[in-house]
């Protein structure tokens, strides 16, 4: 069951036995209604868990922190009012947001309101771009882009799969249109021109008529620029429908939902997504803590935990919450974290971002060796 947060619903979570002795407001925000609500699962479960260890460790500054839980399903009008509700709950920073389309807007909000911002997972590069262009030095990402991600893509098709008829999908999102459009230029750069480059409504639920269209022109890759709800539907469909084209998606896909959706028909999708940190043996003591609490801590659980970290050792560092203040901490050092050493420059990206390419087999998704 599907849990009720509301709309435009921001709800406190204290992390001590008395909420009266939080004293600093911080918030997670990304889809925890909607399609993408497995996602904002893991951006609020890796959230908590690090408020509770930071608070088990003295707090930031002194003080215990309370978190405040937004809710954006994804939709940029419903972040601008998560985000303006941030401001007038007086947090000082935010772990969020999963979407590009929500973040990018937000962002601005943010600035106004003097919260420094990092977001766990959205790789658009317009985000850190456009900010650093607009002089908002409070924006930064725990996360790689999509220019390094459609690189990683587009290599691995190019090395492998150098002579298929390649279908490029996205579903019109900054992050799907942009993952996919990054991807495009890896490829053109390579010598491979796509086949078909087409536009799909997310909403959608039948896709006869594109996957007709790509039967026709023998397509042997699908490059889906879009998020796991559709893709599970696309590839469903196409292998009903007799289209055995290979998909090759991106990090919007790591969730066991994924597999839940499209069944069988996953087994074979390749998709990009950094080195899974739960993995690590480093981290082991953290990803037993989270599954004695019955939760899986895949995908971005951990970029979750690592932003609210990050951000609280910066804070420390910096004896203060002021975002200037913190976000000065954060390009002046380096930090430990459960994603590895995060260092970042001065468009508030990590430095040396990596991706892996994945393949889906069985319900999970493992590493392809090098």
């Amino acid at each position: 069951m599907k849990k009720i947060y509301g709309a435009l619903a921001v709800a406190a979570i204290a992390m001590m036995a008395t909420p009266a002795f939080a004293q600093i407001k911080i918030g997670s925000a990304g889809p925890m209604t909607g399609a993408n609500a497995a996602f904002g699962e893991q951006l609020r479960r890796g959230a908590m868990m690090a408020v509770e260890d930071i608070n088990a460790a003295g707090g930031v500054t002194g003080k215990k922190l309370e978190l405040i839980i937004g809710d954006d399903a994804c939709d940029p009008k419903q972040a601008t009012a998560v985000a303006n509700k941030m401001v007038s709950d007086k947090v000082v920073f935010v772990a969020g947001h999963f979407c590009s389309g929500s973040s990018i807007p937000a962002s601005d909000i943010y600035k106004e309101g003097k919260i420094l911002q990092i977001t766990p997972a959205s790789t658009n590069i317009k985000l850190t771009d456009d900010a650093f262009t607009k002089g908002n030095k409070t924006v930064f990402r725990t996360c790689g882009r999509d220019d390094v991600q459609g690189a990683t893509v587009g290599a691995y098709i190019l090395k492998n799969m150098k002579d298929a008829k390649v279908a490029i999908l996205h579903d019109k999102s900054p992050y799907g249109k942009g993952v996919a459009d990054e991807t495009k230029k890896a490829l053109n750069k390579g010598g491979l021109k796509e086949a078909m480059y087409e536009a799909y409504n997310d909403t959608d639920k039948d896709f006869t008529a594109l996957i007709n269209k790509m039967k026709q022109g023998k397509i042997d890759i699908i490059v889906l620029g879009g998020y796991h709800t559709a893709g599970a539907l696309i590839i469903k469909q196409s292998r009903e429908q007799g289209l055995g084209a290979k998909m090759v998606g991106f990090d919007s896909l790591e969730t066991a939902e994924f597999a839940q959706l499209g069944g069988a028909a996953t087994d074979g999708v390749l998709m990009s997504f950094p080195p899974k940190v739960e993995d690590d043996p480093k981290n082991a003591a953290l990803v037993k803590k989270f599954r004695d609490a019955k939760y899986n801590p895949e995908g971005y659980t951990l970029f979750s935990y690592a932003a609210v970290k990050a951000w609280a050792d910066a804070a420390n560092k910096a004896k203060s919450t002021d975002a200037a203040a913190v976000a000065a901490a954060l390009r002046g050092g380096k930090y430990d974290s459960a994603v590895g050493v995060l260092e970042f420059d001065q468009k508030g990206d990590i430095k040396n971002p990596v991706y892996d390419i994945y393949v889906w087999k069985d319900g999970k998704s493992t590493p392809i060796k090098k």
